[in-house]
């Protein structure tokens, strides 16, 4: 690497979204693992609080109320996508280790930039990661706003009512437990919320990693030989290519197995979660404080999606791009040893490269058009079922 050339930061694009896993007990600092500190007890005390013992709550609820299909209906689109945040933070432990050596290694010599042009050339995908994660917290967002003020905004306080139906071992309806209960549920739910959306948009970013670096790749590859004199040269910058090719291929191994389960329930959760909020979104008061929460849990959840999807399919797209790219260089002039590792290479790369949900979904926007279409069925039939009542 020219040693001109400024140090690139990967992580500083999800620096903000790191301090929000150190701020929920899910990212230790340094490259360290969970260590029994101060920090591992904020941790277990935090997720145990806020996230297990709040979805404890609404689980015992949804037992009482199992006879009510329209209670149901009205609370476990949300239920499920709290509790699989559950999962989300029990593989972010477990593969902490895993994580931390995935960053370490994306600031490495291998994966560095070469000049300003390999800069310029991954700064998109960086960019249109940053809006996705910005649109999926505006969503979320405006959903707990939603939820955390209907109560109040319709009135319902006076009766009352919590922002979420849950069970609780005393007496909700009596001051100041219905108060305290109250900031618990809303602090709870930002609490997950925080947790879900970092680690979704972290499993996002690290396939934009591994698109940006086949960007790399495909470049070093395409002036491969430019400016060199000597076929040493040649050969040198094929071998590093051929590392860089490995050290890819090794990251999304890794990235992979730390996803693989996060996003084949997401897929199933999400895919039920927005048939029914769409159909929540058909029973409610339109335009009431109801209403925006769910329409603006029904956005969140979508661009969740999308952020898997869009990705994934970049990383199929771009590692599709390397055999290609390897023909656009000036290999003609290359001595015939050259062209034959040229062509070996070619061969080992014609295959892309597809993330996926243990080997059983991939992500690609083909996948999340089936995911909407799948969200648009149970729709139309809980619509169907409703109207013949």
């Amino acid at each position: 690497m020219n040693a001109t050339v400024e140090k690139f930061d990967w992580k500083l694009t999800i620096r903000a979204n790191i301090i929000k896993l150190k701020l929920v007990g899910l990212w230790p600092s340094g490259d360290d693992t969970y260590r029994p500190n101060w920090y591992t007890l904020w941790a277990a005390i935090s997720i145990g609080l806020f996230i297990y013992a709040h979805n404890f709550f609404q689980v015992v609820n949804i037992v009482f109320i199992f006879d009510d299909l329209q209670a149901i209906t009205a609370t476990i689109f949300v239920t499920l996508s709290e509790l699989l945040t559950i999962l989300k933070t029990y593989c972010m432990i477990q593969n902490m280790g895993i994580l931390k050596r995935l960053m370490v290694s994306l600031n490495g010599d291998i994966f560095q930039p070469k000049n300003d042009r390999q800069k310029r050339l991954v700064q998109p995908s960086l960019t249109f990661w940053k809006v996705n994660y910005v649109l999926f917290y505006v969503m979320s967002s405006g959903a707990i706003f939603f939820w955390a003020a209907y109560p109040i905004l319709d009135n319902s306080v006076k009766e009352h009512r919590l922002p979420f139906l849950a069970w609780y071992p005393y007496d909700t309806k009596i001051s100041p437990f219905y108060e305290i209960t109250y900031v618990y549920q809303i602090f709870s739910i930002s609490f997950i919320a925080v947790t879900t959306l970092s680690i979704d948009t972290l499993i996002g970013a690290l396939n934009m990693y591994i698109g940006a670096q086949y960007d790399i790749l495909c470049d070093d590859l395409k002036h491969l030989f430019d400016a060199e004199d000597s076929s040493m040269d040649f050969y040198r910058k094929l071998v590093n290519c051929v590392k860089h090719h490995r050290a890819i291929l090794r990251f999304a191994e890794d990235s992979n197995s730390f996803f693989n389960w996060i996003v084949f329930l997401q897929f199933f959760i999400s895919t039920t979660s927005i048939g029914i909020t769409m159909f929540q979104l058909t029973v409610v008061v339109p335009f009431s404080s109801e209403f925006f929460s769910l329409l603006s849990f029904g956005l969140a959840i979508t661009v969740e999606i999308f952020i898997y999807c869009w990705f994934g399919n970049e990383v199929e797209v771009k590692s599709n791009n390397v055999a290609y790219a390897v023909f656009q260089s000036d290999w003609t002039n290359a001595p015939i040893e050259l062209k034959k590792l040229l062509i070996f290479f070619t061969m080992r790369t014609q295959t892309p490269l597809k993330m996926s949900a243990l080997n059983l979904f991939y992500l690609s926007v083909d996948t999340f058009v089936r995911i909407l279409r799948t969200s648009w069925s149970y729709f139309a039939l809980l619509h169907q079922v409703n109207s013949k009542k």
